[in-house]
């Protein structure tokens, strides 16, 4: 071997010299980058930590997507700004960034219909609010009245949090605000999983209707310990806050559920009963029931005798489609009966005196409970049915000293300010006051009708004549024989079934079996009414 060549060998070779050295690799592919975005994705999806997800069913509760799953019909969510984190410092937070901060937000389809949600996920920070939470519930409330659709929160937090101050704070004040905003222009749905405690709770309150789910959801302005520190109180967090107190007692929940899979079954239910927005009518539905069925069941169901009581809800079943009925607050105020039903195929709601609770008569509650569904339907292009068995408001020192007068007129308000179609069928007594507030023609019902059982006064025939006679009934040597005698010529006088609509304030005397077909008949006609209000920035009603 030469010189030259042994030389040569001492050369290493330009390949394993490139080998040796290091070389820039250049960015990802896009292949790569699709990779790492998957596999960011899937554990955005599995959520924190599969103990966290352990404990969230321990307690008895669905996961935050398990929840969406069961809201949208399968395979329909989108989800948005789910990359996002929080960018808050302090307090160790800068050191727990985790992805969705906490909400998932996005949208789907309810039968067909697209529908947005926000939905707290418990297993991130307790669901608790901060600033970047915040936003995302304010981006998905833009894009809910912007796009027309309604929004759904699944409500599942432990309020405002604390690491970040007046920051949580005035996420709430945004998510208030749209509320408020969107009120009578989407519908808005409030379903309680979890807690919610102080003023996260003003949220719910402000929307349309509040779902609960007994033994894990609870609502309070303030808890069970700051109660017994003030007060001396103890009480447990449902029994302050749960969802049969508030389904029976304060009337914030208008529906409360056994577990998780009914409630949400029914806010379907409800969503397919219901407009996307003001400027659209409730979905109609075929039905096979025919439009002039007559429903005879209705003279036996309801008695002749003004004094006997019966349940309304029979009278719903006989008339609505397929004896079909939604009702709202069904356990607070039960003396009044709001529901939302179909008549020949279009959603209609109703507004009935329950004789089988109290009479029937109107109190507080069951004034305040009518006003508000009244308002409701008004809203959302839902024609009203008004059926009428009331023997008058209740008196009492209570009620009087409560604001009767005041929270009566709610109810008088709503209707009086309703433009939708409005129909009134009287079945037996309608007395005094409570007459003209249950939608009287009055006040603006488009069409009123009677059953021949009914009377309509100022008071029952007893008490008018007691006020009325009162010297004859006195001075009689049989004042018991000349009471009956004048309560019955009272009653033939001034309360017969024809007085009414004698002086055309009934439109017509209707056999009840015909009640069915002479609704549906009254909504066809009033379907295209077109009732403008005055100008004005809003009106001041009773508070």
């Amino acid at each position: 071997m030469t010189v030259i060549e042994e030389e040569r060998t001492l050369i290493p070779d330009e390949a394993v010299l490139a080998a040796a050295v290091p070389q820039p690799t250049g960015p990802p592919s896009t292949a790569e980058r699709v990779a790492e975005l998957a596999a960011l994705r899937e554990q955005v999806l599995r959520g924190p930590s599969a103990k966290a997800t352990d404990a969230q069913h321990a307690k008895g509760k669905l996961t935050a997507r398990e929840r969406l799953e069961l809201l949208f019909d399968e395979g329909t969510f989108t989800e948005i700004e789910g990359l996002r984190r929080h960018r808050a410092t302090g307090f160790g937070l800068e050191d727990r960034r985790p992805h969705t901060d906490g909400v998932i937000t996005g949208w789907g389809l309810v039968d067909g219909r697209r529908v947005f949600a926000y939905a707290h996920d418990f297993r991130v920070f307790g669901g608790a609010l901060g600033e970047a939470h915040a936003q995302k519930i304010h981006k998905v409330m833009d894009l809910a009245e912007s796009t027309g659709a309604p929004i759904v929160g699944l409500c599942d937090g432990a309020g405002a949090r604390i690491q970040e101050g007046v920051t949580a704070l005035a996420g709430y004040g945004g998510i208030f605000q749209r509320n408020v905003r969107s009120s009578g222009v989407i519908p808005q749905i409030s379903v309680m999983l979890g807690p919610c405690a102080g003023g996260a709770a003003y949220s719910p309150a402000l929307t349309d209707f509040v779902f609960m789910v007994r033994d894990t959801s609870q609502m309070f302005i303030t808890g069970p310990d700051v109660v017994k520190a003030v007060t001396g109180e103890e009480i447990t967090q449902n029994g302050l806050g749960g969802a049969d107190v508030h389904a029976a007692v304060t009337g914030v929940a208008a529906f409360a559920h056994q577990d998780e899979a009914e409630c949400f079954e029914d806010v379907r239910h409800l969503l397919s009963l219901l407009p996307s927005n003001n400027r659209e009518v409730p979905p109609a539905e075929p039905t096979g029931d025919p439009v002039d069925r007559r429903a005879e069941e209705l003279y036996d169901l309801v008695p002749a005798d003004p004094g006997r009581a019966y349940d309304m809800r029979a009278v719903l079943t006989a008339i609505a489609d397929d004896g079909d009925w939604f009702e709202v607050h069904e356990r607070w105020a039960p003396n009044v009966l709001c529901a939302l039903t179909r008549l020949g195929g279009q959603v209609v709601g109703v507004v009935a005196n329950q004789p089988a609770s109290l009479a029937g008569v109107l109190d507080i509650q069951a004034s305040e409970k009518a006003a508000r569904f009244v308002q409701m339907c008004d809203a959302f292009n839902i024609p009203l049915v008004t059926l009428v068995d009331v023997p008058g408001f209740l008196p009492g020192v209570d009620q009087e000293h409560g604001g009767v007068i005041r929270h009566g007129a709610k109810l008088l308000y709503a209707y009086c300010n309703a433009t939708v179609p409005r129909v009134q069928v009287i079945l037996r007594k309608a007395y005094g006051g409570a007459y003209i507030v249950m939608d009287s023609r009055s006040i603006g019902a488009d069409v009123s009708l009677a059953w021949p059982t009914n009377e309509i006064a100022v008071m029952g025939a007893e008490g008018a004549a007691n006020v009325v006679f009162r010297r004859q009934i006195a001075a009689s040597p049989d004042p018991e024989r000349t009471r009956a005698e004048l309560i019955e010529s009272y009653r033939d006088e001034l309360m017969h079934p024809y007085y009414a609509a004698e002086r055309g304030l009934v439109d017509d005397v209707i056999d009840p079996a015909d009640t069915r077909a002479r609704l549906i008949g009254a909504l066809e006609m009033l379907r295209a009414k077109h009732a403008p209000l005055p100008s004005r920035k809003h009106g001041n009603q009773p508070q």
